[in-house]
């Protein structure tokens, strides 16, 4: 039986019922700051009630660009109550990257981080035209003259608050909840629209199979922005009464201090993770034995380590799962109590309420064993991509499936097992890098003709990205310059940890590089 009634179709409603059943428990734990639910609403409705103020509309865009933090939630959960749209921006993208998608979004104001990993986020943004942002409200060190978090709350007073409970009580389960970017083929992201009703249920149904309980301590290692962070991070826990600890970076030693120091019993999180803590040499110094629930995936999942992970860290129950922004981040999922094989080799069955199948390139069923593109059709399939119908009908077909293109393999019980990427796609410590994006912000290089990049193996990330270059006649260029280059024009999961100069890319007849040649010379 669901915990979130059937009447709670949207996540304002859904924090209500939360109120209600958990309203003095503490829903966030962040840095000596507690907040009980009824508290975090209170909080939220102050933020909703300022949005307001400042004129947002129903399903306008609002973004947030900051790391995991309280404000985050506070942030997001007032410009749900308000009933606009979220946009999450990842922190690790520069100036550039988070302006064309705030542009593309049309988002009317952005919540900010000031100081973060040595830059001010605002001022990333100067110089690049944004004309339908109104305003940046900066949510932790904000510089003289900027607007500050206090002062944007201070407009919360100019509304009514029964005016906040009637732009919530308009929304339904098919108004707009989120537009998450993630990037494509083409080398653009494309914005991905979600809504209020499928993320409450299918997330809630997550909270069940993983035995996410009311009380729980869930540190969040997952940047809020993603929606590993988002959607079965935060969101997860407060439709199930569980505490949210957010951590802003990871660090392996402060993630094992905290979770001796908090007591931490969920910790969902990419392979990378629970690597990183196996490995780190004081790791037996710290008291772990509060750990019982680890949620993983994004990357193959070495049997080895999920069975280092039960006897090392003390995990009573590991699972893996699958699913991609298009299908609200989740599709499958392993089952507490499936063996150790089962969990390391295959991403789980499909949740209830969502189909899965494999066809070949005619688009006919291929027999279980057999492998074919994963295909999945359900209540949790996105409303579509912002702006692109063509995309959209290239990824939804006319029967309602979602073709992934994701190769994968299904048994006779329904479990489904990822045998290769999106494409050319690979996953760096848990981000989707599309080589098609790398090459286009490579190509902007000076010295640079041609690039191809592809994903290698790598024993701390699952994979990395190895770009192979054609340099322009009399141009010289080193592989640390060229690194160091990267470093200042995209996110750094993006930037290849390896670079070969070549005089010629194998192509294949109608011209296009071999990717496949690529990674064999590799």
């Amino acid at each position: 039986m669901s915990v979130i009634p059937s009447m709670a179709q949207t996540i304002p409603a859904a924090l209500a019922e939360s109120v209600r059943r958990y309203g003095e428990r503490i829903a966030i734990d962040d840095d000596g700051l507690q907040l009980t639910y009824a508290e975090l609403q209170q909080r939220a409705r102050e933020t909703g009630c300022a949005l307001l103020a400042l004129g947002v509309q129903p399903g306008e865009r609002v973004a947030i660009w900051a790391p995991n933090g309280q404000r985050w939630i506070v942030a997001a959960l007032g410009c749900l109550l308000a009933g606009a749209v979220l946009v999450p921006l990842s922190t690790r993208l520069k100036g550039a990257e988070a302006a064309d998608i705030l542009r593309r979004s049309g988002a009317r104001l952005l919540f900010s981080v000031g100081e973060f990993l040595g830059s001010y986020y605002p001022a990333l943004l100067e110089g690049h035209e944004l004309p339908q942002l109104e305003q940046c409200v900066v949510l932790e060190q904000a510089r003289p003259g900027d607007s500050d978090w206090e002062g944007f709350l201070v407009c919360a007073a100019e509304v009514n608050a029964q005016q906040l409970e009637q732009r919530s009580a308009a929304l339904d389960g098919d108004s707009l909840c989120d537009l998450i970017f993630t990037s494509g083929t083409t080398g653009y992201p494309k914005g991905v629209l979600c809504a209020h009703g499928q993320n409450v249920r299918l997330f809630d149904n997550w909270g069940q199979i993983v035995g996410l309980e009311a009380g729980d301590r869930y540190l969040i290692v997952n940047p809020f922005f993603h929606t590993f962070g988002f959607k079965a991070g935060w969101l997860a826990a407060l439709l199930r009464g569980a505490t949210i600890l957010p951590q802003r970076t990871f660090e392996a030693e402060a993630v094992l201090a905290r979770i001796e120091h908090d007591r931490v019993n969920f910790l969902p999180g990419p392979p990378a993770l629970y690597a990183s803590m196996l490995d780190h040499p004081g790791r037996q110094r710290f008291d772990l034995s509060s750990l019982r629930v680890a949620v993983t995936g994004a990357a193959s999942v070495p049997p080895v380590l999920v069975q280092r992970m039960q006897d090392e860290l003390g995990f009573a129950h590991v699972v893996t799962a699958y699913g991609l922004t298009e299908c609200c981040g989740l599709a499958t999922i392993c089952r507490p109590g499936d063996d150790l094989q089962r969990v390391a080799t295959t991403s789980g069955r499909a949740l209830d309420g969502i189909e899965l199948r494999c066809v070949d390139g005619e688009g006919r069923e291929v027999p279980c064993g057999e492998p074919g593109e994963v295909l999945i059709r359900g209540y949790n399939l996105m409303r579509g991509y912002l702006d692109d119908p063509e995309a959209t009908a290239e990824a939804l077909d006319g029967d309602g499936w979602l073709h992934t293109g994701d190769i994968g393999v299904l048994d006779e019980q329904g479990y489904l097992r990822v045998t290769d990427r999106l494409k050319d796609m690979y996953i760096v410590g848990g981000f989707n890098c599309y080589p098609a994006e790398v090459e286009r912000l490579l190509m902007e290089h000076p010295a640079i003709a041609q690039v191809a990049v592809v994903g290698m193996p790598d024993e701390r990330l699952g994979e990395v990205g190895k770009a192979y270059v054609i340099l322009r006649p009399g141009a010289e260029l080193a592989q640390a310059q060229l690194i160091a280059w990267c470093r200042e024009q995209m996110a750094n999961y993006k930037v290849p940890r390896s670079v070969e100069f070549v005089s010629e890319l194998p192509l294949t007849a109608s011209g296009k590089v071999t990717k496949a040649a690529l990674r064999a010379t590799a």
